[in-house]
């Protein structure tokens, strides 16, 4: 008989509580716009953050309180941003498609090493090394592979030295840009065919004395540019890709052909 009662207050007091809990989840519940879900089910799930916000459940909010245009996500692409346009009954926003390139040529045929490297091979820790690096450049890419174990796309690899971009796999997430201690990556228009491969500030001639490649700042590029497209800067050659047409002058006119 005790053990009945129990049950029967033990049933009760559930049915209570249940009853409670759902009278206070529809008084409490938040609203949940409709349109993040509609479009956090359209975007990867690669929550890379290329976009800038945190993950893609964050752009799906941003996009649908108009805070993010529905192209922000560079990893879905054209077909992504015109799904998210047509939930957001908006016109479909051009993707402008970018792909990351490291502004370097120094790979180990082209930048004598200055000393043998023993520490950990790592471009965070190997940048905080005497002279930042084993290689007779400064600014040259370190190669130790840190931006290819960040890449979730596999489009990065180090070849003889240096970090090389798969065009066809880079999504233009960013997050080899940011890892980057020597910031020599940088995410340009893939539609353009000229760039300057390298990251040098220094003088000419001691561009000349550790790199067969590096530009050196000569200007003939920025003389012989009928767009102003580019410019030297602290010793080097930098391009404004708003400007460039891809006519090929610079490339043509450049002594080192450091402009690919």
């Amino acid at each position: 008989m005790f053990v009945l009662l129990v049950t029967i207050f033990i049933g009760v007091l559930g049915l209570i509580v249940g009853l409670v809990l759902g009278i206070f989840s529809e008084v409490f519940k938040v609203e949940v716009d409709e349109k993040i879900s509609l479009i956090r089910a359209e975007l990867p799930g690669n929550n890379c953050g290329g976009c800038g916000y945190p993950g893609c459940d964050g752009l799906a909010s941003a996009i649908a309180s108009g805070n993010a245009k529905t192209n922000a996500c560079p990893v879905g692409g054209s077909a992504v941003a015109e799904k998210i346009s047509a939930i957001m009954g908006v016109s479909n926003e051009t993707l402008l498609k970018k792909v990351a390139v490291v502004r370097c040529s120094g790979d180990c045929n082209n930048v004598q090493k200055k000393y043998n490297y023993f520490g950990t091979k790592d471009c965070l820790s190997a940048a905080l090394a005497v002279n930042r690096g084993d290689k007779s450049c400064y600014y040259a890419c370190l190669g130790y592979g840190t931006c290819v174990n960040q890449c979730k796309f596999d489009a990065i690899k180090i070849v003889n030295g240096v970090a090389k971009v798969d065009p066809e796999k880079c999504t233009a997430c960013g997050a080899c840009v940011k890892i980057c201690p020597l910031k020599l990556i940088s995410l340009i228009p893939q539609s353009k065919k000229h760039i300057v491969l390298c990251s040098s500030c220094d003088k000419g001639n001691i561009v000349s004395k550790i790199c067969k490649v590096g530009c050196i700042g000569c200007g003939i590029c920025q003389k012989n540019c009928p767009e102003k497209a580019i410019e030297v800067k602290n010793n080097l050659a930098v391009m404004d890709y708003e400007k460039c047409n891809d006519c090929g002058i610079c490339s043509d006119k450049c002594p080192k052909k450091i402009i690919s």
